[in-house]
């Protein structure tokens, strides 16, 4: 006697498939400075109002000191208060070095990272920068979940960081 098992069907046509695309690009500045130093970079999403926050991203010294990177994490003060004190560093497809002057391109795919949990509604893609004997920068760029059409932000910062933007597409 043969058994057909029907519910992972019902259950995978039941339910939304969230395809997006969200790329966030990260300039670093060239900065005219005597002691340089790369940016802590930490990328976040949260609700508007601020009420949680998931990583998406942290760049920091992975390997200052034998490890000891870490203890300035800290100094991204906003990432740090909202959800980065309770992140275990590294943290596999979170965490990785710091990155030179230039310019970054952060490409996360939604069936794939902490995007997938996000109920719908209205968030803003966070950028804080943190430099030692240098200073600090957040730049918030709007996101509405579930994407519903292509969109783009874009924000200038004005020492840490250089332009931030923000492309979506479903």
């Amino acid at each position: 006697m043969r058994k057909v098992l029907t519910i992972g069907v019902a259950g995978a046509l039941g339910s939304p498939a969230v395809a997006a695309e969200v790329e966030v690009n990260i300039e670093i500045p060239r900065l005219d400075v005597v002691e340089y130093h790369r940016p802590y970079v930490a990328v976040w999403v949260e609700p508007v109002d601020r009420t949680s926050a998931k990583t998406l991203s942290v760049w920091y010294d992975v390997d200052h000191n034998r490890g000891e990177g870490d203890k300035w994490l800290k100094d991204l003060r906003q990432w740090w208060r909202r959800t980065g004190r309770s992140l275990k560093v590294p943290a596999d497809g979170i965490t990785g070095a710091t990155k030179p002057v230039g310019k970054h391109a952060l490409k996360l795919d939604a069936a794939n990272t902490v995007l997938k949990e996000l109920a719908p509604g209205n968030y803003e893609v966070v950028v804080e920068a943190a430099r030692e004997v240098g200073g600090r920068e957040v730049i918030r760029l709007p996101l509405t979940w579930p994407v519903q059409g292509p969109s783009q932000a874009e924000a200038k910062g004005t020492a840490e960081l250089g332009v931030v933007s923000l492309k979506v597409t479903p």
